[in-house]
């Protein structure tokens, strides 16, 4: 199967396509001519890289020509840190992504799956399902909203199968260090004090291993429209801290309560993930410590240089 990956070098991106040379897929890495390829430096003799700014219309045409995928990954977004919420950059990444979608059905790719975020949702419910009100409340949600709505019309135009994945909070080696897993995490192995908040907030924490493995379920499946990749368990970030902490033997760096709540910080987000579990089969493999005992593994030789 060819499979055409955009954002093949970011956080997701690089472990997907990791997973897909793993499934023997003919794998072409999408990336812009200017981007940093460390995450996917020791994959670059297995898969294809391929030269392109999204944005760029005439680009991602030769793309997809070139390639003539059977699959397609959409991962490709606006993620600069600090401004990528609120920046209106996110429309043009909307109209850029429609385009990618004409040409892929131009080239005959039977199917298109792009990741979307738990940020769509009205998260005052809780439990979340596909079913569950939007609220976006900034540029980067709403566009992922509009953009969901926008190609499942086009969808049916174009006779091409889009699945809109909606996946929760993601964790694991690779990740972003200012980021709440790796920075609680290098903040230890440097024997630093863990201020923070009482931690009462639940979440869904899902390991990167096991997105990417609910990504390639729904591509092997026929599930069209919106899907959650979440673990569907409750945890609190207190819990998330005394993981850590305890896997380091560091207990005595956390002081809970230090910091305040964030306006307006959700109390409870948790996927209903049975659309995707009951259609495919798929279920997480890590469960929380696994997943932070494997993640704390690749920090102590990145943070550390070991």
């Amino acid at each position: 199967m060819r499979v055409l990956v955009t954002g093949a070098n970011g956080f997701m991106g690089s472990a997907l396509i990791k997973h897909l040379v793993g499934q023997d897929c003919q794998t072409y890495a999408m990336v812009r001519a200017d981007s940093d390829l460390w995450r996917i430096e020791d994959l670059k003799d297995a898969v294809q890289l391929v030269r392109a700014d999204l944005l760029n219309p005439g680009q991602v045409a030769q793309v997809v020509q070139a390639v003539q995928p059977d699959l397609c990954f959409h991962l490709a977004w606006y993620v600069e840190p600090g401004v990528y919420l609120h920046s209106t950059r996110n429309i043009d990444y909307v109209s850029a992504s429609i385009h990618l979608a004409e040409q892929l059905a131009a080239a005959d790719c039977r199917r298109l799956v792009v990741t979307g975020s738990v940020n769509e949702y009205d998260t005052d419910f809780g439990y979340l399902s596909e079913r569950s009100p939007t609220r976006p409340t900034n540029f980067y949600a709403a566009s992922k909203v509009a953009l969901s709505i926008l190609l499942a019309q086009l969808a049916e135009q174009i006779k091409l199968e889009v699945t809109w994945a909606r996946i929760f909070y993601v964790y694991g080696p690779g990740e972003q260090a200012q980021r709440f897993f790796p920075a609680i995490i290098t903040a230890m192995l440097r024997g630093e004090t863990i201020r923070t908040t009482s931690g009462e907030q639940v979440r869904d924490y899902l390991h990167i291993a096991d997105a990417v493995s609910g990504l390639w379920a729904l591509a092997e499946s026929e599930l069209t429209g919106v899907v959650n990749i979440g673990s569907g368990v409750p945890v609190t970030n207190k819990q998330v801290v005394l993981e850590i902490s305890d896997l380091l033997n560091r207990t005595d760096l956390v002081r809970f309560g230090d910091l305040p709540y964030r306006e307006g910080d959700p109390t409870f987000v948790v996927a209903d993930n049975r659309r995707l579990s009951g259609h495919t089969g798929w279920t997480p493999r890590y469960d929380l410590r696994k997943g932070l005992a494997d993640t704390i593994d690749w920090w102590r030789q990145h943070a550390l240089g070991d």
